[in-house]
């Protein structure tokens, strides 16, 4: 199948062209694209974590499918404001990228939380955690966390990964990383970040134990919240 690859401001000058087409397998995803675009075009990698991804218009998740004949449109952020930097990913977290997102010459502070599989619960010895979402919702939620704690603090950036899928133990199932001016902004803002997460967004984790049960984590009662969807607890 073959897509209308655009690229704006610097994306388009790491890509060497504004507008092209691709051939691409398939069945092929926004991932399979950001894999091509990687190997063929180096430039581009470091501006992942500020690029965002349309298809028709539309921003989408890394696992969006692409589709014969679509636009597909590579966003920078514009002047004055920036994409809010979240995903949720089906393999290792890059925490470098994330630390990158947020970084900056102004920001004094940067806080980074690594969410990793803990070995037991309950007295159990855990072998594994296997999260699952409903994406579109997970993803659009994590991205209004981000906008308002950005909104709340001066030049603070931030950036939530989580992942889905299988997770090993002491792998990280989510990241946090918090940059800002001073560092009481950037812990309280990483606090929020984790706490909004467990409470808002729709991703579920299931425990499997070393003894090969496995049970949802879905019965703990509910936060105070005005989500209507049962939280993630961890």
């Amino acid at each position: 199948m073959k897509i209308r690859l655009l690229a704006f401001a610097s994306a388009g000058d790491a890509l060497g062209t504004t507008e092209t087409e691709i051939e691409m397998p398939d069945g092929s995803r926004v991932s399979d694209l950001r894999d091509r675009l990687d190997r063929d075009h180096p430039g581009l990698a470091p501006l992942w974590p500020r690029l965002a991804v349309a298809v028709d218009g539309r921003v989408v998740s890394a696992d969006a499918e692409l589709k014969d004949g679509i636009e597909v449109a590579l966003l920078p952020p514009v002047s004055g404001g920036t994409e809010a930097c979240a995903d949720l990913v089906d393999g290792p977290i890059d925490t470098g990228q994330a630390v990158a997102a947020v970084s900056g010459p102004g920001r004094g502070a940067v806080v980074v939380f690594l969410g990793t599989v803990r070995d037991h619960h309950a007295g159990r010895p855990v072998a594994k955690l296997t999260y699952s979402a409903y994406r579109p919702m997970a993803l659009e939620g994590l991205r209004r966390i981000v906008a308002d704690l950005e909104a709340a603090h001066r030049d603070l950036r931030a950036a939530i990964v989580h992942r889905l899928g299988e997770v090993p133990v002491s792998e990280a199932s989510v990241v946090i990383a918090i940059g800002s001016p001073h560092r009481a902004a950037a812990y309280e803002a990483s606090r929020t970040a984790l706490e909004r997460l467990k409470a808002e967004i729709p991703i579920w984790k299931r425990e499997h134990y070393a003894d090969g049960e496995a049970a949802w984590r879905e019965e703990e009662p509910l936060v105070d919240t005005t989500s209507t969807i049962s939280p993630l607890r961890r």
